[in-house]
């Protein structure tokens, strides 16, 4: 067996013995008589009003899927910004026509009444 691979298997071994471990002493650890009080959804004291496994609407999801476009949006500015000396006009341009298209999404959505809370 190769020298190169020794560190590989040890770090292997570790990322497996140190879950498993972490769940054999939380298993000796933890109280084993669990009551109707503690498997309760809510120790707060107040009855649960509905089941936790409602449906969402899909203006949630759609909300969702916006901020996954500004956070992209994010990610492909970052590099053009650490490199915008070097690109020149050119990056000017593809970062404007980038931005002009995620401008006429957020317009749609907004026309859509997706970005409105209530």
């Amino acid at each position: 067996m190769p020298r190169e691979y020794l560190p590989i298997l040890i770090f292997l071994a570790i990322a497996i013995a140190f879950p498993v471990a972490a769940i054999a002493a939380a298993r000796l650890i933890r109280p084993a008589a669990p009551f109707r009080t503690k498997l309760e959804a809510y120790e707060c004291g107040i009855k649960a009003a509905s089941d936790s496994r409602g449906r969402y609407t899909v203006r949630f999801y759609i909300i969702a899927i916006l901020f996954v476009i500004f956070d992209v949006e994010t990610i492909f500015l970052f590099p053009w910004a650490v490199r915008y000396k070097q690109l020149g006009w050119f990056g000017v341009a593809e970062v404007a026509v980038f931005l002009a298209i995620l401008a006429v999404g957020y317009v749609w959505a907004f026309k859509k009444g997706a970005l409105e809370w209530v």
